[in-house]
């Protein structure tokens, strides 16, 4: 039986990760840095927020302000969907959990044209999870991309009319990514049998295989404003890509008992042999299915920003975004394995495009907040997966801040997802480059986002 199995690690690990990579943004990116942009459906570019999170909205507007100031924030995200197979009407659902997403800022004057700060956030994760009985297992149950940045930021003030920023952004990334592998599609050694043909049913899972690892990347984010009056600002930002190399990623697969016999016999397998035995040697360090290290590659892609607000009366901002993410950078991912072959699957992601619009009113230290937000999908038809079952979505935001002390504030924000309803795959039909022809099912997707943050002004 040690020959059973030799091509199926490969084949599996390349299939965990080259379907790919929040809980839900397009493609695997977060927007919410910040719950003051939050209730605003995260519109600013030309107008940040005056709570440090300008650092990732738009690094020039941190020249904006005169005091110290720091922020905590955190936002809760609460993703719920399910995929109904078109011909069983068979429902999967999501797991319903929530997940959190981290960032903090702090910002002083460095005389009297500059301002320095530290920020951490989070622009990329994703956390996908299935329980591991739905009808996508095979393709993806469980994947988690989590991209931490910490980015020094400074800006100047070049004159009352222009301001100018950057930072240098170091990331953390780490993946995790399960799927379970089905017995009965696998073939009998020395045969040209599958075990389906020996009478194992379809749906037998017998290996649980997880991939997991971390790595380190470095990039940079630059942006500008420019306020023509009290009235009217512009503004432009440019997060650039990281591409990350996953040199020692970890491949663990673990035998999920089947309780099946073997119900004929083959050569040293009597029939009645139990089938888990006869798999067990499979999963021996050094043998097919035994722990074992990979390599890969993923882009963390660059993001251009650039935006408008206005002042019409005292006290109310209107501001609009224009949003392009390259993820086209997702075009196919290589999976080097320490036994199995190179694999190499295609993506063909496409770049996305967004529009955000908010409106904010200030009256005194309180505000209330409003935004709207629509974007393209970056996912084709053939890579519509359990791993990632995105399609175009629209958001809608409201937020207000609240003073509770005399420097400090807490800012508040709820944010809802709709994603349209979308035909996808729970397998790959077998196929080394799946096709939208797989598609068996509709994806219906939602998600409920709660931002808090306490402000501190000096």
């Amino acid at each position: 039986m040690k020959r059973t199995l030799p091509a199926l690690v490969g084949f599996t690990t390349a299939l965990i990760l080259g379907h790919h990579s929040s809980a839900w943004a397009q493609g695997y990116g977060l927007y919410e840095q910040g719950t003051c942009a939050m209730g605003r459906a995260g519109a600013g570019v030309a107008a940040p927020c005056d709570d440090g999170s300008s650092m990732f909205f738009n690094p020039a507007g941190l020249a904006l302000e005169p005091a110290t100031l720091g922020s905590a924030n955190a936002t809760g995200i609460a993703p719920r969907g399910r995929f109904t197979n078109t011909s069983t009407s068979l429902i999967s659902p999501l797991s319903d959990k929530t997940y959190f997403a981290p960032a903090a800022y702090f910002a002083a004057p460095a005389g009297k044209r500059a301002s320095v700060g530290v920020g951490v956030f989070a622009p990329y994760g994703l956390t996908v999870d299935w329980p591991a009985a739905s009808e996508g297992r095979y393709l993806s149950y469980k994947s988690s991309v989590k991209s931490l940045y910490v980015q020094p930021t400074i800006a100047f003030r070049v004159s009352d009319q222009l301001f100018v920023g950057g930072g240098i952004d170091i990331s953390h990334t780490s993946i995790e990514l399960r799927r379970r592998v089905d017995l009965a599609t696998q073939p009998v050694s020395g045969t040209a049998l599958t075990f389906r043909a020996l009478g194992v049913p379809i749906g037998t899972d017998f290996a649980d295989v997880a991939l997991a690892g971390d790595t380190n990347g470095v990039g940079g984010h630059v942006g500008v404003l420019v306020k023509a009056n009290d009235r009217l600002s512009i503004g432009g930002r440019y997060l650039s890509r990281q591409n990350l190399s996953f040199d020692n990623l970890s491949l663990t697969p673990t035998q999920v008992p089947t309780g099946l016999l073997l119900p004929i016999a083959l050569p040293g397998a009597p029939a009645g042999t139990p089938l888990d035995r006869i798999l067990a040697p499979a999963f021996a360090a050094a043998q097919a299915l035994g722990s074992q290290t990979a390599t890969t590659t993923l882009p963390l892609p660059d993001q251009v920003v650039v935006g408008i607000a206005v002042q019409p009366v005292n006290g109310l901002k209107i501001l609009a975004d224009y949003q392009h993410t390259r993820w086209k950078l997702l075009d196919q991912i290589t999976i080097k394995n320490q036994i199995a072959p190179t694999t190499v699957f295609v993506e063909r992601f496409d770049d996305t495009d967004g529009v955000r619009i908010g409106v904010e009113y200030a009256l005194g230290r309180a505000a209330v907040r409003a935004g709207f937000d629509t974007h393209t999908a970056a996912a084709p038809d053939q890579t519509v997966t359990p791993l990632l079952p995105e399609a175009a979505r629209q958001e809608v935001a409201a937020g207000a801040t609240v003073p509770i002390a005399a420097h400090t504030r807490l800012d508040v924000a709820y944010l809802y997802v709709h994603q349209s309803d979308r035909a996808g795959r729970t397998s790959d039909g077998g196929l080394a480059i799946p096709t939208a022809a797989l598609n068996n099912g509709t994806y219906h997707y939602y998600a409920n986002l709660f931002g808090a943050s306490v402000v501190f002004r000096f």
